[in-house]
């Protein structure tokens, strides 16, 4: 039998009841093209891409590459991204290649530093309520996981999945997660002995929502725990930002804390992204927070857990719009000389705000953060899955992988 590695990347003891419900639209009209930096021709990636008016989006994948979806024709998209000014191109003939130009810091950069990263942080986060949807939506996603065992992947995993969010001043306790669809492909290489599965699939957005969830970063509890430092302010999109920088002014324990950035709009004082990398100074403590279960006389070596969040502001009020984890890590065996190196990165873009009341599904169809999405997901080999869904474009590497694993099979 398979040796099962199980790796949590929940950090929070908390399990919240997750559901929602919405039927998909026929997307007719399509666009796709290729996102690259103006000045150096590499494709940039995440970028953030939506349909204006229509609530769809997508970002971009590795290669810069996307594909946008509409129930109506496409007559514009926006692209927006940290660094970069906002552009809006009329596509043709169902194509727009992007070329995006690094926005330059303005002049007063020297009194926005100045500013006292501390009490800049907690006005944001007093503007919460006011700043981000007070509302319940149900959010269409798209998630992706995958692992590689050095280069090669040995583990991919795709989710259509629907998010119930309450207001954000209402806090997590009754937001849902629940799939529409997913699919899984798994190497059947007997050497690929270590299966690594990550619980709680679409559902860490919920948890990892930090401008919702304050007992990730910004609880009166954990505040004081880190110091904060004003960095050089930078553009996302069209809009400046403060920049913060944050890292443990204390050491738990028992539990590691998180060094990373926040970037905070500075005119509306909202939070726009998040960037969180745990600590792993030591090793022991920040496996007891990662694995759940392993084998005896399997050695994990954590080498990297690093997170970003991203909110999007449309019409005055900002919603999260894309999250990202990344998990590496080395095993080795006891009386064995070589450790092997592991990727684990999970991915979810809102695709869509469904339109209508949000309303729970029922617990039976509820997606729990203790479930792990390999064991509900179908088989991957129905060529027609996405098409009615946007979706994060695979990489080229990722549709090498897909093929390689179907031949395999």
């Amino acid at each position: 039998m398979r040796k099962l590695l199980i790796i949590s990347l929940f950090l929070l003891t908390a399990v919240f009841p997750l559901a929602g419900q919405a039927d998909s639209v026929l997307l007719g009209w399509s666009v796709r093209g290729t996102v690259r930096d103006a000045r150096t021709g590499k494709p940039v990636e995440a970028v953030h891409v939506r349909v204006p008016a229509r609530n769809f989006a997508t970002v971009t994948n590795a290669d810069g590459e996307y594909t946008i979806k509409s129930d109506r024709e496409i007559t514009a998209l926006v692209f927006s991204h940290l660094g970069y000014r906002t552009q809006t191109l009329q596509p043709a003939g169902g194509e727009a290649d992007v070329r995006l130009v690094p926005e330059a810091t303005l002049l007063d950069e020297a009194s926005i530093i100045s500013g006292d990263a501390r009490e800049i942080l907690l006005a944001a986060i007093d503007r919460i309520p006011e700043n981000f949807s007070r509302e319940p939506e149900m959010l269409g996603c798209f998630y992706r996981e995958t692992v590689r065992k050095r280069q090669r992947y040995t583990y991919i995993s795709e989710a259509v999945a629907r998010l119930y969010k309450t207001g954000y001043d209402k806090g997590t306790s009754r937001d849902h997660a629940a799939l529409d669809k997913s699919r899984v492909l798994l190497s059947p290489r007997a050497g690929d002995t270590l299966s690594v599965k990550v619980q709680g699939g679409p559902a860490q957005a919920v948890v990892f929502d930090v401008v919702k969830n304050p007992d990730v970063l910004f609880s009166g509890e954990l505040l004081p725990l880190y110091q904060f430092t004003m960095d050089r302010p930078a553009y996302i999109g069209d809009r400046l930002q403060f920049v913060i920088r944050f890292q443990p002014g204390k050491v738990l324990p028992d539990w590691p804390l998180y060094s990373g950035t926040i970037y905070i709009d500075r005119e509306r004082l909202s939070f726009t992204r998040i960037e969180m990398a745990m600590d792993l100074s030591d090793e022991y403590k920040a496996t007891r927070a990662l694995v759940v279960s392993k084998p005896f006389s399997l050695r994990f070596h954590p080498k990297e857990v690093s997170f970003v969040i991203h909110y999007s502001e449309q019409d005055g009020l900002s919603r999260l719009s894309y999250y990202r984890s990344l998990l590496r890590f080395d095993c080795d065996w006891k009386k064995r000389l070589f450790r092997t190196g592991y990727t684990a990165l999970n991915e979810l873009v809102v695709t869509d705000i469904r339109d209508g009341i949000p309303r729970p599904v029922p617990r039976s169809e509820q997606f729990s953060v203790k479930d792990i999405l390999t064991d509900r997901a179908a088989d991957f080999f129905d060529p027609a899955f996405w098409e009615n869904y946007n979706i994060i474009e695979p990489t080229e590497s990722l549709e090498h992988a897909i093929g390689r694993l179907r031949k395999g099979r």
